[in-house]
């Protein structure tokens, strides 16, 4: 089935959507749910609240993707779960990740809002002026929380080469901020 006709049975309200949805994107929204969580069961409770959250808040428009609209729906729901894991003390593999970030990204200060969109439009210029392997690996080790080791494998690289490639990325992202008066 395509997308524009699982939404359709979105739109209609027929629960052939969520199963239609499951057999589509059900293996993307896991493994993004399993990136962030480390945790089978967590993670598809997480895919279940997704489906939840896309039957309730369909676009009237069209969404211009579904895999994207699906993904950020999941990421966000599986970043909440990992913060009340944490919060009660039950780890995750995302830490990994964040704490990689944290060299790069500054807190806030002042005006909140102002500072976001700023950053936002800074990190979105950064990824726009990387080669199209930089900017999806980038995308698939920050966004998707894609293993290093995976990467490796699917850009035809060493682990250590990645590892090595994804320090220099960090390194000039925070050269960026810098640059724009961001710093870590």
């Amino acid at each position: 089935m395509t997308d524009d006709e699982i939404i359709r049975l979105y739109h209609s309200r027929s629960e052939n959507a969520i199963s239609e949805t499951d057999r589509k994107h059900g293996t993307f929204c896991r493994r993004l749910a399993m990136n962030i969580l480390s945790s089978r069961e967590d993670a598809e409770e997480c895919v279940s609240d997704t489906y939840l959250a896309a039957w309730n808040s369909m676009p009237p428009d069209r969404p211009a993707s579904l895999r994207a609209f699906l993904g950020r729906i999941t990421r966000n729901i599986s970043i909440s779960r990992f913060r009340k894991n944490r919060a009660a003390k039950r780890y995750a593999g995302i830490e990994v990740i964040l704490s990689e970030l944290e060299e790069c990204v500054p807190g806030s200060s002042g005006d909140a809002e102002i500072e976001r969109r700023l950053l936002a439009k800074t990190i979105s210029d950064w990824l726009d002026g990387l080669s199209e392997d930089d900017r999806a690996m980038f995308v698939r080790r920050y966004w998707y929380g894609d293993a290093v080791k995976e990467l490796a494998e699917d850009f035809g690289e060493t682990p250590n080469q990645t590892a090595k490639r994804m320090q220099r990325l960090r390194r000039s992202l925070r050269e960026a901020l810098e640059k724009e008066g961001f710093e870590a």
